[in-house]
């Protein structure tokens, strides 16, 4: 015998009369203790899943604090709990199934309940108990498909006959199925709602899905709405898909989430038309929402070696209509034991996107800085012009001109340097969080040829390779992203010029949250007799961190680095430095706002017992 597995109208009223009839009731006893406190206890069904869901639909517990009820209409909100939870058990395969609801160890029909819980104290609160009785777990029997739906369509559906009869499992199907015909270019396609019948003497669920492929269409006109101060021929330009082109759900998005990429909008939503137009085509708009054209954001800082530490951009995210960005940037750092005197830092930053080629960009820098740490005293006029372009959609590359006119002192000789570079990179990245990584890898090659002109002639090149990785260990935390083991790496070399051939700020040092925490910036390496750093030509520093999320909203990590600095030799020929520490974590939505202390193992002269840190993000 087959039936359809969704109740009557008729079967529903009678359901309710008993309820309607428990609550006129409730309102001519008054007696009773209002509200009534209790508590709900579920007994294991053996399948977390179904004990998750029987919970998640069940007014008694997500109620009992939000809205409490007296005696008997406790006694309404537990039969009318019964109803959902045989549908929490039909949607897992127990057609047959029961949950059975006690109150204080009594039945929801036993006359005396009412009375007792009219006597019942307040304290405790009364005892609920929820056992469910699975019965056979139901299996597909037929599975049918009618109507027109192309053969490698339907071979996508995934629902063979024989599985688990489970809701959840059912509808992925309908999803499949439907998703499968839009991904050939059938954009009018339906697939109705399963229709599904028991056989309960067979413990089978025959279920029947009614689809349409319609037409396979292409785009038609596609309209950009909502624009303002962009430009739309930019927009076409960025465009991803074109009129003509076979309608593709996949590609539509990836076009969305490209012009979400410019920086200019706030959103993009993507609406196909739902009818053809009179060409047979698709029309299609793009909706798009632009972000404001102007913003202000400030950053900042703490350390015990480089101090307070803040910056204040401002920026204009579309300077022409094209998505040209400016930011105008003001930094002051100053108060650390690495930093004899205040630094201040004053730049400019234009970006044109889409120059001459799509996904690539052209970037003029121009900055001023002065700064004064234990290794030397800078005052430096800086520019670049760089040409960024996207290789993949990991890989990036960036190539350009840098020049730098700067005096710097050290141990109370003054050089004046001008510089000229050719700054080329390429830089990979497979992480899924600017601020929050949890996986995947960062890295960066540098290559920079540099001549040095004037009373200081040198001709050099600079060489850094550095990266990140991050391994996500959910067995430890019980969810991805809680645990997290990161690794740093950094090694540089100077070819061309001796240490003392390369200007100051252009030798390498380690020190600092950026390479050896625990030890002040630039404190790691070579020294002059005075203790002050002198910077070498290689470096070589790791770190290893273990991060760990408690609760909700709280964090810690436990790390170790290690670096090292030679005056002359080749990476990893210098005096190696350890740091190791701790630290507290704080998510909010832009972040974690991290706190950490790291401790010098083998001390440099001079240096600080310990270094203290505070920021926006992870350290790396």
């Amino acid at each position: 015998m087959r039936r359809p597995t969704p109740p009557s109208l008729f079967s529903r009223a009678a359901a309710s009369i008993p309820v309607l009839v428990l609550l006129l009731f409730a309102q001519r006893h008054g007696q009773a203790a209002d509200p009534q406190p209790y508590v709900v206890a579920f007994a294991p069904t053996g399948n977390a899943a179904l004990d998750t869901a029987l919970k998640d639909s069940s007014t008694l517990v997500s109620l009992r604090e939000s809205a409490p009820v007296g005696a008997f209409a406790l006694i309404g909100r537990a039969r009318q709990d019964q109803t959902r939870f045989a549908t929490a058990l039909s949607s897992f395969g127990y057609y047959k199934g029961a949950a059975t609801v006690t109150i204080a160890g009594h039945p929801l029909d036993d006359p005396a309940l009412p009375d007792l819980l009219d006597r019942a104290p307040a304290d405790p609160p009364v005892q609920i108990k929820v056992a469910a009785e699975l019965g056979p777990l139901f299996h597909l029997g037929r599975v049918t498909v009618d109507g027109t739906v192309p053969a490698e369509a339907r071979s996508m559906l995934g629902l063979a006959p024989g599985a688990p009869a489970v809701a959840a499992d059912v509808v992925a199907a309908r999803d499949r199925l439907l998703n499968a015909m839009r991904d050939e270019g059938y954009a009018l396609a339906t697939v109705s709602e399963p229709a599904a019948f028991l056989e309960p003497d067979a413990d089978k669920l025959d279920v029947t899905f009614k689809a349409s492929s319609g037409p396979r269409v292409d785009l038609g006109p596609i309209t950009v709405a909502g624009l303002q101060d962009v430009n739309e021929s930019f927009v076409r330009r960025r465009l991803l898909v074109h009129e003509g082109e076979q309608f593709n759900p996949e590609a539509l998005d990836k076009a969305r989430q490209d012009l979400i990429g410019t920086g200019v909008f706030s959103s993009v939503v993507v609406t196909p038309a739902t009818q053809l137009d009179p060409a047979g085509e698709l029309p299609v708009t793009f909706k798009v929402m632009e972000r404001p054209k102007h913003a202000v954001s400030f950053g900042a800082a703490y350390s015990t070696d480089l101090g307070v530490y803040a910056t204040a951009t401002w920026t204009d995210r579309n300077l022409f209509g094209n998505a040209e960005q400016l930011n105008i940037t003001a930094g002051f750092t100053g108060g650390g034991s690495a930093q004899p005197r205040p630094g201040y830092n004053l730049s400019g930053q234009f970006i044109k996107p889409d120059f001459l080629a799509r996904d690539q960009s052209l970037q003029v820098d121009l900055g001023a800085v002065k700064q004064s740490f234990d290794a030397y005293d800078q005052t430096a006029l800086l520019g670049d012009v760089l040409l960024n372009r996207k290789l993949s959609e990991h890989w990036s590359g960036s190539a350009g001109v840098a020049g730098e006119i700067e005096k710097i002192t050290q141990e109370g000789v003054d050089r004046n340097y001008t510089l000229v570079g050719i700054p080329v990179s390429a830089k990979y990245d497979s992480s899924n969080n600017l601020f929050e990584p949890t996986e995947g890898i960062r890295g960066i090659l540098s290559v920079t040829p540099t001549e040095s002109l004037g009373n200081t002639n040198a001709t050099f090149v600079i060489l850094q390779a550095s990266g990140s990785t991050y391994i996500d260990m959910p067995w430890l935390g019980g969810e991805p992203g809680r645990s997290v083991l990161a690794f740093r790496g950094l090694v540089g070399d100077a070819e061309g010029a001796s240490q003392f051939e390369l200007p100051p700020d252009k030798r390498f040092y380690a020190g600092g949250s950026a390479t050896v925490r625990g030890y002040k910036y630039q404190s790691v390496g070579p020294r002059f007799p005075d203790n002050k750093p002198q910077g070498g030509t290689s470096v070589a520093a790791g770190t290893v961190e273990f991060r760990q999320r408690i609760l909700e909203s709280f964090g810690m990590a436990l790390f170790a680095d290690v670096g090292q600095v030679a005056a002359s030799g080749a990476p990893f020929s210098g005096n190696w430095a350890v740091g190791v520490g701790t630290g507290a974590r704080y998510y909010t939505p832009i972040g974690p706002i991290r706190v950490d202390v790291a401790f010098p193992l083998n001390k440099q002269p001079g240096g600080d017992s310990f270094e203290f840190y505070i920021g926006i993000g992870q350290a790396f």
